[in-house]
């Protein structure tokens, strides 16, 4: 009985403070914007629990609960655009990284291109410059006084070569920043196929193209379709490429949320895009899991064959060009973004008139508390994720809790922007009003970049045998302390590579922070936001470089971590 107790006391109670945890800052407020979307108002769920009065409220506001906000959605109205917009974009976006990545991911895999290790490198590029900042660097680039609109008049075109305030500017900007992430899981359905069996195709007497449109294709298609849904829900949660760059008259989703909460604090608005969005992000993640659950893609072989890497010119050399142009858009964006961040003005010239590092020399004096809150707010978020997705991750894997398993895949699920509106509206009055706080905030990063953690925990706590914790426990050792004095120490190398990849994308965060940050607790992508607003261009692209510079540190230190991706070789 004593041990049951001391069990109780120890993990058990550390159980029951995770579910509250989520239960607090996940379900109830994903509920109540459920509820807000019916009653067109907020509802004040934790009023309610402590006070008569607050509930009375609160029953009279479901009484009167309608669906006319439903009803509004799907009409041709601008909520419907909105979605319809978003749905196009994300389709757009998803068909043209498939067709991009194809050959790209081909080249990498199976031939002997020039220069492929070098491609490989800048293909990660873009996976380390926040959204919004890639957008800002399209409207140097591409603006009515970008050097790409000089050189295309020049050229003797007229106006501009590609609107960047438009779905298509939005587009190409998502298309060539999203690519790597349907890249290298292509590259590794490329390199797992069987190619015995596009040898026998070859001895049948099929050649080339036909090979690889018959075999090839066909054999890393699941892996495609599967990254076609991932690149599709990327783009549709995006917020920070069409808060930049999307004009007053395209409603897309995402922005119409945003719009309504923090510029007309419509509640209900709010709280249906928000249903919206959640549901649509469901059923993309719900498809994937559909496509690729019991069904077996293996082929059947015997011994593994040594793939013959395509060293045919007409074929490797062409691949380099077309890889080399679209790794060049990124990177001429960022060299861009570092020449309006020292340039002393900069007009419709393809290069600035002159150079200087006054604007850093601002940043470093003016906005040092930015960069510090960025620190402070990801090393919070850093701390309290760990703590949870350690003790997570122990629970999944030691007493196959599959509740707490699932409750960490649902941030992936949930858009940031609709979290954030969810929390906004649970959390904006007595007695838990935490809305405007550093508390919230640092909650919000964490639960949204839990899974990354709990992903990299769960995969070292199976790798430890259980017979190491039962020694302790055998040896007089409660089971909690076992768990943190012999596991604990045990998963370190887990928890460290997870760490800096939380700590890297809580720095990059853009949906949440411009939704939640209050002015006092402003992080760096905020400050960059609202410098680009008052058209103060200079110091957020200096600002903007700074962020880029700290995250390629991290990345850099997280690969060290984890060995580096061999998967690029």
């Amino acid at each position: 009985m004593n041990k049951f107790k001391q069990n109780f006391m120890g993990l058990g109670l550390i159980k029951l403070l995770i579910y509250g945890f989520f239960l607090l800052f996940l379900i109830i407020p994903l509920l109540s914007v459920f509820l807000v979307a019916f009653t067109d108002e907020p509802i004040n769920v934790f009023g309610s629990l402590v006070s008569w009065e607050q509930m009375q409220i609160t029953i009279d506001q479901l009484k009167n609960a309608t669906l006319d906000n439903f009803k509004a959605m799907f009409t041709y109205g601008s909520y419907f655009r909105g979605l319809i917009n978003s749905l196009k974009l994300s389709l757009i976006v998803s068909l043209w990284v498939l067709i991009i990545c194809i050959p790209i991911a081909y080249g990498i895999a199976r031939t002997k291109m020039p220069f492929k290790r070098t491609i490989s490198a800048l293909c990660t590029v873009p996976l380390v410059i926040p959204t919004f900042i890639s957008a800002y660097a399209f409207i140097i680039m591409f603006g009515r006084s970008g050097w790409v609109t000089y050189i295309y008049e020049k050229m003797g075109g007229e106006g501009m070569l590609i609107d960047p305030y438009s779905m298509t500017g939005i587009a190409i900007v998502q298309i060539f920043f999203f690519f790597p992430y349907a890249l290298w899981p292509m590259v590794a359905a490329f390199k797992i196929s069987d190619i015995s069996l596009e040898e026998a195709s070859r001895n049948m007497g099929s050649r080339g193209w036909l090979t690889f449109i018959t075999v090839t294709f066909p054999l890393a298609l699941p892996g495609m379709l599967s990254t076609l849904l991932v690149i599709f829900a990327v783009s549709f949660s995006d917020f920070g490429t069409p808060i930049i760059l999307a004009p007053n008259d395209l409603n897309l989703i995402v922005v119409d949320a945003y719009r309504e909460i923090s510029g007309f604090f419509n509640w209900g608005g709010a709280a249906i895009l928000t249903v919206i969005m959640i549901a649509v992000a469901g059923v993309v993640y719900w498809l994937q899991n559909y496509l690729l659950k019991d069904k077996n893609y293996d082929v059947l072989s015997g011994k593994p064959k040594q793939v013959k890497l395509n060293k045919n010119k007409a074929l490797t050399i062409p691949l380099t060009i077309f890889s080399g142009i679209v790794v060049l858009i990124p990177i001429l964006a960022m060299i861009t973004v570092f020449l309006q961040s020292i340039a002393t003005t900069w007009g419709r010239d393809p290069l600035p008139s002159g150079y200087t590092f006054d604007h850093y020399r601002t940043i470093f004096t003016s906005s040092l508390g930015n960069i510090q809150n960025s620190l402070v707010l990801a090393g919070g978020a850093l701390i309290l994720s760990a703590v949870i997705a350690t003790f997570v991750s122990y629970f999944v894997v030691r007493q196959r809790s599959t509740t707490l398993d699932f409750m960490t895949t649902i941030p992936l699920i949930v858009p940031g922007i609709a979290f954030g509106i969810a929390l906004i509206q649970t959390f904006n009055t007595a007695p838990l009003q935490l809305t405007g706080t550093a508390l919230i905030l640092i909650i919000a990063y964490s639960i949204r970049r839990l899974p990354y953690m709990v992903r990299s925990t769960v995969g070292t706590m199976r790798a430890i045998k259980q017979d190491i914790e039962e020694a302790a426990v055998s040896l007089g050792a409660s089971t909690l302390t076992a768990a943190t004095t012999v596991v604990g120490p045990l998963m370190l190398p887990g928890i460290a590579a997870g760490s800096i990849l939380v700590f890297v994308t809580v720095i990059k965060e853009t949906s949440v922070s411009i939704l939640m940050a209050p002015a006092e607790w402003a992080p760096m992508s905020l400050a960059i936001f609202q410098n680009v607003l008052r058209a103060e261009y200079y110091s957020a692209a200096a600002m903007s470089v700074i962020l880029v510079i700290i995250v390629l540190v991290l990345q850099a230190i997280a690969n060290k971590l984890s060995g580096g991706n061999k998967s690029h070789e």
